[in-house]
This record gives structure tokens, sequence and C-alpha cells, in this order.
């Protein structure tokens, strides 16, 4: 299975999950993130949180969706949003039509001081992202329950928050 998570600047949230799909779900599935308006480099604090959980930030570069929406494309499967902007945005034609599901968290990157605080949010995101992934790899596969019912689970994860 091919993840893409989105995000307009691709800088924080999507590379934070992206890198939890990437440690978590290995060998499972592979995980890719995009922004329609890349800020062209990661925020030091989304490096800086998964570098602190060991997850390796080699794969991390802020860039365009459109590298996902060309025919030579890797196929992807299921698109997450993680931010309002970019779950409101008009998105490209995806080759194959994959599922989509919103997961939005709050922008960390929004904060920027004092650095205890930009810690702090930088924290509240990993911990999102981690709970709802986790959630995400528990789930039985789409054969075993049907279609329907997994696209309903995996967009019922993005309100795991707003719940507790």
């Amino acid at each position: 299975m091919n993840i893409l998570v989105l995000c307009t600047g691709n800088s924080a949230r999507s590379l934070i999950a992206e890198g939890l799909l990437r440690s978590l779900g290995s060998g499972k599935l592979q995980a890719f993130s995009a922004g329609s308006k890349p800020t062209g480099q990661p925020n030091p604090g989304a490096i800086a949180v998964l570098q602190a959980h060991d997850i390796d930030t080699d794969f991390a570069r802020s860039k365009s969706w459109d590298e996902f929406a060309k025919k030579d494309s890797p196929s992807i499967d299921v698109i997450i949003t993680v931010c309002g902007n970019a779950k409101d945005e008009t998105c490209p034609i995806w080759p194959g039509h994959p599922c989509t599901a919103h997961w939005g968290v709050e922008d960390p990157a929004d904060i920027t001081a004092p650095p205890v605080a930009v810690r702090a949010a930088f924290t509240k995101t990993y911990d999102q992202m981690h709970r709802r992934i986790m959630a995400f790899l528990a789930l039985p596969s789409a054969d075993e329950i049907g279609a329907g019912p997994w696209l309903e689970q995996v967009r019922a994860i993005g309100q795991m928050d707003e719940m507790d």
C-alpha cells in the first residue's frame, strides 16, 4: 500500500506523519508526503521531534504534490490530508483515484517562541500522529472487512483527538 500525506507547506505535519508511517509501517506500506505550496525545506522542529524518537530523517524534503500526480509517479492507494488548508484545496486528479481521508492537526510551525513552546507544539503533533498511525496500522485490511467499512474507519481516525 502506498500512502501520500498532504499538507500545504510539506514542512512539518506531513513530514512527521511520513516519518512515522515509514518507521512504524516498515514492510507493510510505502509512505510519501507533499504539499500544495511547499516551503522548500523541512521545519527544524519536525526534524528534531522525529530524531528525538530515533526516526531516520534522510527522507525529509519539502516537495510539491505535483510529483505524485504524474503518470510515472508511484501509484497511490490512500491520500491523507493533515491540515485544513489542504483539505479544502482543489487537488490534482490522482492516477488510480485513491481513497482520501482527513486527519487534521494544528500546525506546530505556527508557534515560533519561546523554544519550550515550539518543542511542546511539535511533540503534541508527533503524539497525535503517532496515535492515529498506530490505529491505522491496527485496522483489518479492506479485503477482510470491505472497502467501504475500511475507508470509514480510516476517516474516523481523523476524529480521534476530538473525541478524547
